[in-house]
């Protein structure tokens, strides 16, 4: 029976969460079950997917959650995330991406339409009560923006409410138009607890002090976070116009020299605009010691790249890798227990351990 948390409302009188929330084994295992189970999780882009009758599996945070699902593209264009396992005996049924009307368990035989429904098993007319609902495949919640896809496996959030903010500033890009660049794609191994990394990231108060190269790109006195219910967007400006968005007349920023937009959502993604394009993070725990961050880059403007704040990004990791695995390591000390936070740079880490502590005090379903 893990204890429960508590982080008052008011930032100026908030403590953080305590050091047991990122040392205690069943912690960590009901943060599995109480958080990333109730959560949205990216799972690709649709370039698999463009053709009618088409499929490709994915892992929902392999080595974590480790959730086998085939995304699909039914004959009618409509999108589904199904479970990838077999409702016979529990076979892996999408091996790899296909074009096909129907998914075959290579097993037994089994077909599903790409809706999930049962088509057909041989060897079945004597059973009895077949086939049931149980024998469908389970289809999870997903949503849709521009080529980007998102699925949760009992979510407890809105989804598109999201993304209808983010439409708000970042409406304007052509997301149809970004290519993905292996290339500038990278996964980094962290040695610290997923949330401290995440922790971090959400807050720019670190930069004058971690990021050198970063804090001249950008104007840290006008540095700006923005609160919403399940996410938040921290805001880059920079002195000059020079390497910023060209924002439309329209558009809530214009005006502005904005360098960067900064979108977290929970509790582990993380988006990253810049006028070249966008830098997907997903922070994938894999033990209390050890996390993975996945780099996932989409190009737009190629003639932007490595300037402004979305230049040098791999520095700027390995920068932060230093500072989080040193937290890490100090959270392990006897005589620390938790800190506070700063009323005026910290307000998106107080937002994510209220959310850490709301949805850890919820009983598990």
């Amino acid at each position: 029976m893990t204890k429960s948390f508590k982080i008052h409302s008011d930032i100026s009188v908030a403590e953080t969460l305590p050091s047991s929330f990122y040392r205690d084994s069943n912690v960590f295992e009901k943060i599995k079950q109480n958080i990333f189970l109730k959560s949205w999780q990216f799972i690709g882009d649709n370039s698999q997917i463009k053709l009618n009758n088409s499929f490709m599996p994915q892992t929902i945070l392999d080595g974590f959650l480790t959730e086998p699902i085939v995304i699909t593209r039914d004959n009618n264009s409509e999108v589904h995330c199904l479970t990838n396992v077999c409702t016979h005996r529990g076979n892996i049924v999408a091996l790899g991406p296909g074009k096909s009307k129907k998914l075959t368990c290579c097993y037994h035989g089994r077909t599903f339409d790409l809706d999930g429904s049962f088509k057909s098993m041989p060897e079945f007319d004597q059973t009895k009560n077949f086939p049931s609902e149980n024998d469908n495949l389970h289809s999870f919640p997903i949503e849709e923006w521009g080529p980007f896809l998102f699925a949760g496996m009992n979510p407890e959030f809105e989804f598109k409410s999201v993304l209808d903010v983010m439409d708000e500033r970042i409406g304007f890009m052509p997301l149809d138009q970004f290519s993905f660049d292996a290339n500038l794609s990278k996964d980094y191994l962290v040695n610290c607890h997923w949330a401290l990394y995440c922790d971090n990231y959400l807050e720019g108060f670190h930069i004058p002090f971690v990021h050198d190269d970063l804090n001249e790109a950008l104007d840290y006195g006008n540095y700006k976070t923005l609160i919403y219910d399940h996410f938040n967007l921290q805001i880059g400006y920079s002195d000059t116009s020079e390497d910023t968005f060209n924002l439309p007349e329209d558009h809530v920023d214009f005006g502005k020299n904005v360098a960067a937009y900064y979108y977290w959502i929970f509790p582990n993604m993380m988006f990253n605009f810049y006028p070249w394009g966008l830098s997907i993070n997903i922070v994938k725990p894999l033990g209390m010691d050890k996390t993975q961050v996945s780099f996932i880059t989409y190009v737009y403007d190629e003639t932007k790249l490595n300037r402004g704040a979305g230049a040098l990004l791999d520095k700027v990791e390995l920068e932060d890798e230093f500072v989080v695995e040193g937290v890490h390591k100090g959270l392990k000390s006897r005589y620390y227990k938790a800190g506070r936070f700063s009323p005026t740079r910290e307000q998106g880490v107080h937002h994510f351990h209220l959310l850490l502590a709301r949805y850890m005090n919820k009983d598990i379903d």
